[in-house]
């Protein structure tokens, strides 16, 4: 096995197009790598941001490095500060936001990779 066969260095990672103002920036997913099986992203959601109720067919994992984010979990509410993470397992009904009045900055992990049409989102 040859080195570059052994790791997977990603220094440019996928600019997801939003209209939101949010930052994504998918590192490894079907985007970049096309890898099925996972996706992480790292993302700024702008202070007022959210999006729909989805409830989608992988498990997502949140770590919130700076600010606060607000996490709608089957009719509770939850606030993830910096430091603080979050699994919502697949097939649960969730919506994600930042109510604040300062950016948030996390990573989220998707597992399988995420995809638009396997987030069913609400409209």
């Amino acid at each position: 096995m040859s080195l570059k066969e052994k790791y997977s260095l990603q220094r440019n990672p996928f600019l997801v197009p939003t209209e939101d103002g949010k930052y994504i920036a998918e590192h490894f997913g079907l985007a970049t790598d096309g890898s099925a099986g996972m996706s992480v992203a790292h993302m700024i959601a702008p202070p007022g941001w959210s999006e729909p109720y989805q409830t989608p067919d992988f498990d997502e994992y949140t770590l919130v490095v700076k600010g606060q984010k607000q996490v709608e979990v089957n009719g509770e509410t939850l606030v993830l500060k910096a430091g603080e993470s979050i699994k919502v397992r697949r097939h649960v009904r969730v919506r994600y936001s930042n109510p604040f009045t300062e950016p948030c900055e996390y990573v989220a992990i998707c597992t399988p990779a995420f995809t638009l049409g396997t987030a069913h989102r609400e409209a």
